[in-house]
């Protein structure tokens, strides 16, 4: 584990493990697997409201019947926000799939198609790290999930470590002088396996 900046508490897996999404492989399961949605960060609450209606269209009917009745987040059993479900554990609300079954994000399929200007929640963003809010540091881990074991394999086979694959997520969450540090970091990590 590292610290950067005195606030970040970064794991040494997202230098070490290798990812690249494999949409052909996986088909976007990790939109409609496990028990809660996308973990949301409170100022994302009001975007979600904001933008709904130039979302709706890129969602499906029952995403829509259950944004309507349970809201555009619900607060999930450990007490935080998160993206709703369809059913009890069902894919998220907001997604919608292509011709031949590969889910998407209607978020950023609206995003990318230049009807709003924020493209989904960071947590989906910055997947596979998720970040975990300590009383002094922000932590970024690295989450091993087996539907993402292409997207692993994928990753070995390109050399492209996590936090590589994530630059854009992690400009956008932190900012560029951040991600130019954590490259630093990075590489002072590569160069010095006895340190570990």
């Amino acid at each position: 584990m590292y610290i950067l900046d005195d606030k970040y508490l970064v794991s040494e897996d997202i230098f070490d493990k290798n990812f690249v999404c494999n949409l052909n492989a996986c088909k976007g399961a990790c939109c409609w697997e496990g028990e809660y949605g996308a973990p949301l960060d409170e100022d994302e609450l009001d975007i979600l409201k904001a933008i709904y209606p130039e979302v709706k269209p890129y969602i499906t009917a029952e995403g829509i019947k259950e944004i309507e009745k349970q809201g555009n987040y619900v607060i999930d059993e450990d007490d935080e926000f998160s993206t709703p479900l369809i059913g009890e554990a069902g894919p998220c609300v907001y997604i919608n799939y292509s011709n031949d079954g590969t889910a998407y994000c209607g978020i950023e399929k609206a995003y990318l198609e230049g009807k709003i200007n924020w493209r989904k929640p960071v947590s989906c963003h910055l997947y596979p790290i998720r970040l975990q809010h300590l009383p002094d540091y922000i932590a970024l881990n690295y989450e091993k999930w087996d539907i993402c074991s292409a997207a692993c394999n994928l990753g070995d086979e390109l050399k492209v470590p996590v936090y590589r694959f994530l630059k854009d997520a992690l400009i956008r969450r932190f900012g560029e002088d951040f991600y130019v540090k954590l490259d630093d970091m990075a590489n002072f990590h590569y160069e010095n396996p006895q340190e570990r």
